[in-house]
This record gives C-alpha cells, sequence and structure tokens, in this order.
C-alpha cells in the first residue's frame, strides 16, 4: 500500500522558502499544500512552480485552513518565535530556518512550546550535511586530528546580500545571517560549548547606504575543552568576487590539521560575463533531484517524521547558537571580553 504522504507547509516565499517548498515537492513522501507569504504574488509563483494547491498572505490562515502535519518556517529572523509557537500548539511539526530566534528567551519559548504539544522542532543548520566538514567531524571523531587547539572561520558575503538579496538586512547583521551557521558547525565539530568570547565590530559602509547594520564582526571564542576559534562574518565583500559568499576555515589539532575552502576552491569554474565558481555543493541539481547539503538537510526532516526520529538538529542548537550570538554582539558593544555564563537561557 501507497504511504500517506505528509502534508507540509511554507511560510516564507523568499530565496530559502522557495528551497524548502522545492525539496518538498520532490520527494514522494510529501505533499506540498501551501505557500504563504506576505507577497501574495510571491506565495502564488512558488506554489505554482512546486504543484501546492494553495497561496496565503498570512500565516494564521494557512494554519488555519490547510490542515497541513509539517512546516517550514522561512520568514525573515525576527518574525520565527509567534509563528512557531502558534504552529506547535496546532500540534504541527516545526522547520524553521536558522536563527531560531533572536534572543534565548524566545528560543526557550518555542522549545517549550514544541515540548508542551510532543511536535518534532528542527533547526535548519545545514553546515552539518556538507560533505567537507562531515569528513571533518569523522576525522575529529575518530581520534586523526588529536585533540582540536586552534580554529579558523571565515564566513562572508558580498555587499549584494546585505544591499539588494535582504530587503531587512537593517533589522538583523551578518552574525545572525552567517555566524549563526558558524556557531551551529563549531559546537557540533567539537562537541563543546563556548565559555568566553570577545568581538569587535567595524561600521559605516552599510549605515552609509542607510542600511542600520554592521559591516563586519571579528571574534574568538573560548570553549570548554580548551580550544579556541577566530571568526570573521563580514558583509561588504566586492561584488566583483567569484562567489556571492566566501567560506575559508582551518583547524589545527595536536595531531593533525584540516583545511576547508568550499567557496571558489575552482572545482569548477565558468567565465561568461565575469568570473564565477559554480556551487557544486550546496544547492545542486542533477537529473531532476536536489542533492546538495543544503537540500539534505531538509530531506533529514522529512525522514525523521517519516521514520519518527529525532532531528540531529534540536531546538537547543538553536537556543545554544543564539545565546553565543547575544554574547557576542555585547562583547562588541561593550569592548569587553564576556563570559557566556550571564547568557543564561530564558
Amino acid at each position: 500500500t501507497r504511504m500517506e504522504r505528509i502534508r507540509v507547509g511554507v511560510i516564507g516565499a523568499g530565496t530559502w522558502g522557495r528551497l524548502h517548498a522545492r525539496v518538498y515537492a520532490g520527494d514522494a513522501r510529501v505533499e506540498l499544500v501551501a505557500i504563504a507569504d506576505l507577497d501574495l504574488a510571491r506565495a502564488q509563483a512558488v506554489a505554482q512552480e512546486c504543484n501546492a494547491d494553495r497561496a496565503y498572505t498570512s500565516w494564521e490562515a494557512l494554519l488555519e485552513q490547510s490542515g497541513i502535519e509539517a512546516l517550514s518556517i522561512a520568514t525573515p529572523d525576527f518574525a520565527h518565535t509567534e509563528i512557531a509557537i502558534a504552529a506547535a500548539e496546532a500540534g504541527v511539526n516545526l522547520l524553521v530556518e536558522k536563527p531560531l530566534a533572536l534572543t534565548p528567551g524566545d528560543c526557550a519559548r518555542v522549545i517549550e512550546a514544541a515540548r508542551r504539544a510532543g511536535v518534532r522542532l528542527m533547526v535548519d543548520f545545514h553546515n552539518r550535511w556538507s560533505p567537507p566538514f562531515y569528513q571533518l567531524k569523522q576525522a575529529l571523531d575518530t581520534g586523526e586530528l588529536g585533540e582540536p587547539k586552534s580554529l579558523d572561520f571565515r564566513l562572508n558575503d558580498t555587499i549584494y546580500v546585505p544591499t539588494k538579496y535582504l530587503p531587512w538586512a537593517g533589522r538583523s547583521s551578518v552574525l545572525w545571517f552567517l555566524g549563526s551557521h558558524v556557531l551551529d558547525t563549531l559546537r557540533w565539530l567539537l562537541d563543546d560549548e563556548v565559555s568566553h568570547v570577545y568581538a569587535v565590530k567595524g561600521e559605516g559602509v552599510l549605515t552609509g547606504q542607510g542600511i542600520t547594520t554592521a559591516d563586519f564582526y571579528k571574534y574568538i571564542l573560548r570553549f570548554h575543552k580548551g580550544a579556541v576559534a577566530s571568526v570573521e562574518n563580514n558583509w561588504i565583500l566586492p561584488e566583483a568576487e567569484r562567489n556571492i559568499f566566501n567560506l575559508k576555515f582551518s583547524l589545527i589539532g595536536s595531531k593533525g590539521s584540516y583545511y576547508i575552502n568550499s567557496s571558489d576552491a575552482g572545482v569548477a569554474e565558468k567565465y561568461t560575463t565575469g568570473p564565477s565558481c559554480p556551487d557544486v555543493l550546496g544547492d545542486i541539481v542533477i537529473h531532476g533531484r536536489r542533492i546538495g547539503f543544503m537540500s539534505a538537510s531538509i530531506t533529514h526532516f522529512i525522514d525523521c517524521l517519516t521514520e519518527g526520529r529525532e532531528p540531529l538538529v534540536t531546538g537547543q542548537d538553536g537556543l545554544e547558537a543564539t545565546r553565543v550570538i547575544v554574547a557576542i554582539e555585547e562583547s562588541a558593544e561593550t569592548g569587553m571580553p564576556l563570559s557566556l555564563k550571564d547568557f543564561g537561557g530564558v
């Protein structure tokens, strides 16, 4: 007998919501029912592309009328909490785009709502499915690299992202947009939590264009077991770069080192109007199937629902990343190193 398909909705029909919709549309275990977006035309366009029956401008209407069992929330990061809590209370399983919420307290409220309702809650930190990072995780877990000692992580975007791609950049920051990924990746790789942060930020380029957000953050993270990571998140790379993002990573352990350059490693290069490095890892379609790691995390959410498993990225992971980001923001404001002890949960 054919399996009953899981009825799924997507709230937020921007670039990322569209990716969620496309993954659901291509998965035989799922019936993509409805898309909601404040811009009805955009919701309708994604619904049409992905064969969803319904498009809404209001997430409340989607929750009330569509009869969904699972939901992707891909709204701007300041607009997750209320939707997530209402959906959980309606008995809907949740895949929430990162960051889960912008305060530890809001994260805790979402986690508690999901726990009370007995629904699954996953945060879409997709780097855990990235092949180079997964290989590194295996090398760390087998002890091949020894004790992780010193890490460097640069994850930057071109200025196109805050000026043209994200209409709400001024209500967020590169720290939430990229730093949240970095934090989840580091916590996962090191199997450890941050104990202290020291951060600085630079401003002026984006504020000069009327976008009230920092140009970059640089921060040092000390972990409980002794590893130290130096991180850069920058939102003002020139648009002329070969990629919209730039990722460079290194780890030095007591027995070995590991380096990742997944943005412009030159695996594939294309030259037409200008140079570019086609993405062969993140969002890639081969013979009609989305097999990149950005899709793999969404597929994992479906796996968890169909197989009754807990997601590999939990609400608690979302909370921990947010705790550290709030501490980084405060450190950058005050110029002081800070202990994570003061950034509780609730």
